[in-house]
């Protein structure tokens, strides 16, 4: 056998177990939860009409390389809405919008550093797409996607990649966690939570990441939590300074990593679950985003509440073209905080 047909091997039967997996979770989810509650029920119509017309604007703005260029641009934007399409429920290989699929991995998988992994043009960009490639991984049909063309890596090879640069960006830092550049020495929360969501969604994926790696992560953002729930930005110790943003991605991080009976995630819990009707002043897509997943995560009756008000915001505040901020990632990032109405994408799964 070559070294190619092994790895396709290796990949059929990773991609052969993730299907078989997934379909021991919907039978067991099936089973032990309220079935409203794991495939959604009672969709408020403004959800279909929101989330259509972003996606056609979204379709229409890509470029023919893949990629999303107006405004933010990098392989995080594009890892963004790629989830926003594959959240909406289409079929990935032969739905409607199948073709910008496969042309924004395309793009994010030729962006890829092929000696260190790194996806551009920061670790925020490297998470998010590391996040997206995950979700795409065993959904999206290779052979498709590559169909005429000589494939740069399979999907499986960039997640690797990308699994190993955060691995080795960790080693380098002092806390235990991420900031914007792979070689960057200090740490924040925020992208912290990014790189790690991307880790967490690849592990559930099927590919490799060491324990020791989310461990020094999740520690990081333990030691950044306070008792009443708040954390900090940066370094390696607080909860000073109040921020929904901080405290919802720990909340989901928590949660994902199934910690969900520590200390830390009670506390931040508590603190966005008190404060439902917060509006942030900055970066409200990025916070919509992480609080919908948060709430979903920690407090299903919370966020109910929480998106039947997002749901009315996002349907006054959508320009006539569909679009939020006539930008990829703010209209990507609100089509993502309506996408847990559906509970398509494997990392919403309760």
């Amino acid at each position: 056998m070559t070294q190619s047909e092994g790895s396709r091997t290796v990949e059929g039967h990773s991609s052969f177990l993730r299907v078989c997996g997934l379909l021991l979770i919907f039978v067991s989810g099936a089973q032990a939860q309220d079935p409203a509650l794991r495939f959604g029920g009672g969709m408020p119509p403004e959800v279909e009409i929101v989330y259509e017309r972003g996606l056609t604007w979204l379709a229409a703005k890509q470029s023919d390389k893949g990629n999303w260029t107006d405004g933010h641009s990098g392989s995080g934007v594009d890892g963004i809405c790629v989830m926003a399409f594959l959240a909406g429920g289409d079929d990935p290989n032969f739905g409607r919008y199948a073709p910008n699929i496969r042309r924004a991995l395309k793009a994010m998988i030729r962006s890829q550093d092929a000696s260190t992994g790194y996806l551009p043009n920061s670790m925020y960009h490297h998470g998010f797409a590391m996040l997206a490639l995950s979700e795409a991984y065993g959904a999206v049909d290779e052979a498709l996607m590559w169909e005429g063309e000589k494939p740069v890596r399979t999907i499986a090879q960039a997640l690797d990649l990308a699994v190993r640069c955060a691995g080795t960006s960790q080693k380098n830092n002092r806390w235990g966690g991420w900031r914007y550049m792979p070689n960057s020495t200090d740490a924040d929360t925020s992208v912290t939570g990014a790189v790690l969501m991307g880790l967490l969604a690849a592990r559930n994926a099927g590919m490799e990441v060491a324990d020791e790696v989310i461990d020094t992560a999740l520690e990081y953002m333990r030691r950044s939590t306070g008792a009443d729930g708040s954390v900090t930005y940066s370094g390696g110790f607080g909860g000073f300074g109040e921020s929904m943003n901080r405290s919802a991605i720990a909340t989901l991080v928590a949660a994902v990593s199934k910690n969900k009976e520590s200390d830390e995630f009670k506390a931040t819990l508590k603190h966005i679950t008190e404060r439902l009707e917060h509006n942030e002043g900055n970066y409200k897509e990025y916070f919509r985003y992480y609080m919908a997943q948060a709430l979903f995560q920690g407090d299903y009756a919370a966020w109910q509440k929480w998106n039947t008000a997002t749901v009315r915001a996002l349907s006054e505040t959508q320009a006539a073209d569909g679009s939020f901020n006539n930008g990829p990632f703010e209209t990507g990032m609100s089509l993502l905080a309506l996408a847990l109405n559906y509970r398509f994408l494997p990392i919403y799964e309760r």
